[in-house]
């Protein structure tokens, strides 16, 4: 098994993968970049940045605490090692600053169920409903569109997991605070994110 090691990186790094390879093909907001890298070579990309939704924000763990969310909004991983997705988003988690509470969806439309959230300990918090959005300027839905209103486009349901980065004691607190049940994952028959038998692209979708 080669040796992988996770780096902060700058974003204009992870865009080529996110724009390439990512199947959503469109830039989030980047405040945090890493790279999961086998030897020299960067075999894998995981990107977090402010929620689209001010909502998502306050409603996560109330309004006091509406500074301190954010989202992983991409994951994009290339190789043939095992347990490369979890081993990215379980080291990034580490080298996030405190306290913070993490978001993250499965989008149930690419048939994803979330297993590497669930590898690294995230709490599954319930799936989205479906629902319309108005369209974008590029046809796709956005949450920050200038489209026509009478425009619409799906959103598929996604699996949504949270996850609280700090001392023993600031997770506890948001815990406490968390304003989603916690429920059983999901279970679903699909491909892992972390299969290990041959050249593989992972990816995420918010």
């Amino acid at each position: 098994m080669p040796y992988m090691t996770v780096f902060p990186i700058k974003p204009f790094e992870a865009e080529p993968w996110i724009m390439q390879k990512h199947y959503a093909k469109r830039m989030p907001s980047i405040i945090y970049a890493f790279g999961l890298y086998e030897s020299d070579a960067l075999v894998g990309i995981c990107t977090y940045g402010m929620p689209a939704s001010p909502f998502l924000c306050m409603g996560v763990c109330g309004k006091e605490n509406k500074d301190l969310v954010i989202e992983l909004n991409r994951l994009c991983i290339e190789t043939k090692a095992k347990n490369a997705a979890s081993i990215l988003v379980g080291r990034s988690l580490q080298m996030l600053p405190k306290p913070l509470v993490v978001v993250s969806y499965a989008d149930t439309a690419q048939t994803h169920v979330g297993y590497v959230y669930q590898a690294t300990n995230f709490l599954f918090t319930g799936t989205t409903k479906e629902r319309t959005d108005m369209a974008g300027e590029d046809g796709q839905h956005s949450r920050h569109n200038k489209g026509e209103k009478t425009n619409r486009v799906e959103r598929s349901a996604k699996h949504r997991y949270v996850f609280f980065v700090g001392s023993k004691n600031q997770k506890k607190k948001l815990f406490k605070q968390l304003k989603y049940p916690v429920l059983p994952y999901p279970k679903g028959d699909v491909e892992r994110y972390d299969a290990g038998s041959k050249v593989v692209t992972q990816s995420l979708l918010f």
